[in-house]
């Protein structure tokens, strides 16, 4: 005997409206939620479309805060903020929309000040390994390789 919970239209909406309000939600995250909740697909289509057009589902908002938020907090450079944002199904275009909440000032210096406090932290003596390690750290953060490379060389050069 199935004892899952069955809601209405209005009581899932409801519900949705509330997930939605508690943190910017991508249509994937909504599309699964409904689903668990043994939604037929055209109710889950007629949910979807009044979340956005409440304005409770909103992906350029959530490319937004998603980038705002990963750059802020974690540090994270542009090529991890938009790999993250294509796995949650996130369009081009909202990512790149997403991406210019980051101004290029604040994202250089934020790349220079991780990575001379990496480079300060690691505790190899073999320069290339230092800078290696120091690669690495900042290509799995998503960190531009020409970046990366370029301050390594520099990092490398001036503690010689």
């Amino acid at each position: 005997m199935d004892t899952k919970k069955s809601f209405t239209v209005k009581e899932a909406t409801v519900k949705l409206m509330q997930f939605c309000a508690y943190r910017d939600r991508t249509h994937k995250e909504v599309e699964e939620k409904l689903k668990s909740m043994n939604m037929i697909p055209e109710a889950q289509q007629h949910i979807i479309m009044q979340l956005m057009q409440e304005n409770f589902l909103n992906e350029e908002r959530f490319a937004k805060s998603f980038a705002r938020g990963k750059f802020r907090i974690k540090k994270w450079g542009k090529k991890r903020i938009t790999n993250e944002l294509k796995l949650r199904g996130i369009s081009s275009r909202n990512i790149q929309t997403g991406l210019k909440e980051i101004s290029e000032a604040d994202y250089i210096s934020t790349f220079h000040e991780i990575s001379e406090k990496k480079w300060e932290s690691i505790t190899e003596t073999s320069v290339i390994k230092k800078k290696k390690k120091l690669a690495d750290y900042l290509q799995y953060r998503g960190w531009e390789s020409h970046l990366i490379f370029e301050k390594a060389s520099d990092l490398a050069t001036s503690s010689d």
